[in-house]
């Protein structure tokens, strides 16, 4: 077993040596796959991709999980784009950002569907960071101020993102 470790680690590090990263959106389609694509961030397959709902479960016993997920937009930061909130059936919704800062999502993406590779982990947000959030968002005063307790959630760093976009019928 202790042979293993060196041989699995090495090629873990060839793995990730070999993913490759784009800030530029990719559009992909193909006649097998006739909704188009758009990427963002490191490239992925969307295939094995979990309900958002899943998360809470896979974080029961660990503090955070490795893990690809597929749902909808609800909120896309109006300021850069740099976090979005996705649905996450029969809980409240989740806060994705991007890796390193490394991409940011269009601003118009709320009910559109995504798949998401990154990392989940539970997370307590302070009251500061949840009124920046909902000023990022365009709320108003009122609505931030009555913030005034941290809140618990699970948070996603994402490494990548794709959005299924609508197929036009001719």
């Amino acid at each position: 077993m202790k042979k293993l470790l060196p041989v699995a680690a090495m090629i873990g590090l060839l793995v990730l040596g070999s993913c490759t990263k784009s800030t530029e959106p990719k559009e992909t389609a193909s006649a097998a796959q006739p909704e188009k694509v758009t990427a963002y961030g490191e490239k992925f397959s969307a295939q094995g991709a979990i309900a958002a709902s899943v998360l809470p479960a896979l974080l029961t016993h660990q503090d955070s999980a490795q893990a690809k997920v597929a749902t909808q937009v609800l909120e896309v930061c109006q300021s850069k784009g740099c976090w979005m909130n996705v649905a996450v059936e029969g809980q409240d919704p989740m806060r994705v950002s991007f890796k390193n800062y490394a991409f940011f999502m269009p601003k118009d993406l709320a009910g559109k569907e995504v798949v998401f590779e990154g990392v989940a982990f539970r997370d307590t947000v302070s009251v500061e960071d949840q009124r920046h959030f909902a000023e990022d968002a365009g709320k108003s005063k009122e609505e931030i101020a009555a913030i005034t307790q941290p809140k618990p959630s699970i948070t996603f760093i994402a490494s990548g993102v794709q959005v299924k976009e609508q197929a036009r019928k001719n």
